[in-house]
């Protein structure tokens, strides 16, 4: 017994089309709702007198919601680097650490400090080792 599947190409089109183009239509509205905001003002429901209490929204709220922001946009580049880390392990690798083992061989990328280089020199100026 076979199932059918009653969503097909153009269901699943749509679907992701309507969801992409929310977003865009969300953040046009938060743009409007933060400029309408700073034009404005927020409301008063209290009674209280509104010049005395004011706060104005250039320092508070747009460093506010710049922290905001860049809290997001740190989780975002967490979440991507992690992502980059335990999917593509080998990614930013040196390729040559990856080449068959040869006892005899010192491969050229492997090079001592600075301050083992004299020793380094004379060991491999000496043909045989034994």
């Amino acid at each position: 017994m076979t199932l059918r599947c009653i969503f097909n190409n153009s269901t699943l089109k749509r679907f992701f089309s309507f969801h992409f183009i929310l977003l865009f239509i969300i953040l046009l509205f938060i743009i409007f709702h933060l400029f309408f905001l700073h034009l404005t003002g927020s409301s008063n429901l209290t009674g209280i007198n509104r010049d005395l209490y004011i706060i104005p929204f250039h320092p508070y709220f747009i460093f506010k919601d710049l922290l905001g922001v860049n809290v997001i946009l740190s989780i975002f580049l967490l979440i991507i680097l992690l992502l980059i880390i335990l999917q593509y392990l080998y990614i930013f690798r040196d390729p040559d650490n990856f080449t068959s083992f040869n006892r005899l061989i010192t491969h050229i990328h492997i090079q001592p400090e600075w301050y083992f280089l004299f020793a380094y020199i004379i060991l491999r100026s000496i043909p045989k080792k034994l």
